[in-house]
């Protein structure tokens, strides 16, 4: 569903936000058409993507995010939407539901509304160490930061307190896990994992 101007001003007048629910895997299209039955906005984005079995190739539609689709409503009325079947919860924080802030959900269905071809990628967050698996940098290991736009890893020397930010494509990296990595990350200290 696009999303436009009118349906904005709607929203704010009716306390109407988006919420994340998780469902039953495999459910997704059929809870979203429970709820939008009963006239509340709903949003699963999906992808394609092609599957291989041994006697033949297809392109398939999936969710983007499996067990998950975004839901427009007030939330004094959240027990319409708890009571479609295969809804398991509002997603939230502490036992609270948190709303999704709009511009994300129009991110969401602008991109894919755009046709471009996407897929389900990991979450990396600024801030987060990550490993770099490409090319030449193979192995490599940094802190991934944004700036203007753009992805860089940076490497720094807490001696000379002096660092290096390589740009990067997100596709080449992925995150280091904590436990048992063999990166060091303080403030401003990065130690290259072995090879």
């Amino acid at each position: 569903m696009n999303f436009n101007t009118n349906q904005a001003d709607w929203a704010r007048q009716a306390n109407v936000k988006w919420y994340a629910l998780q469902v039953n895997c495999r459910r997704e299209q059929s809870v979203a058409s429970q709820i939008e039955g009963q006239g509340i906005e709903c949003f699963l984005p999906r992808y394609r993507s092609t599957r291989i079995w041994s006697d033949r190739t297809k392109e398939v539609e999936q969710p983007l995010f499996p067990g998950y689709l975004f839901c427009r409503f007030a939330y004094n009325h959240r027990q319409r939407v708890l009571r479609a079947s295969g809804v398991v919860q509002v997603v939230g924080n502490g036992g609270l539901a948190t709303p999704i802030p709009d511009f994300e959900v129009e991110a969401l269905q602008a991109a894919v509304s755009s046709e471009l071809r996407s897929q389900p990628w990991q979450y990396l967050k600024v801030g987060e160490v990550v490993q770099i698996n490409y090319g030449r940098l193979n192995g490599l290991q940094g802190i991934l930061v944004n700036f203007k736009g753009n992805h860089r890893v940076v490497l720094s020397v807490t001696l000379l307190q002096r660092s290096l930010a390589l740009e990067v494509d997100l596709s080449w990296v992925k995150p280091v896990e904590q436990a048992g990595s063999n990166v060091t990350v303080s403030a401003a200290r990065i130690a290259y994992a072995s090879a």
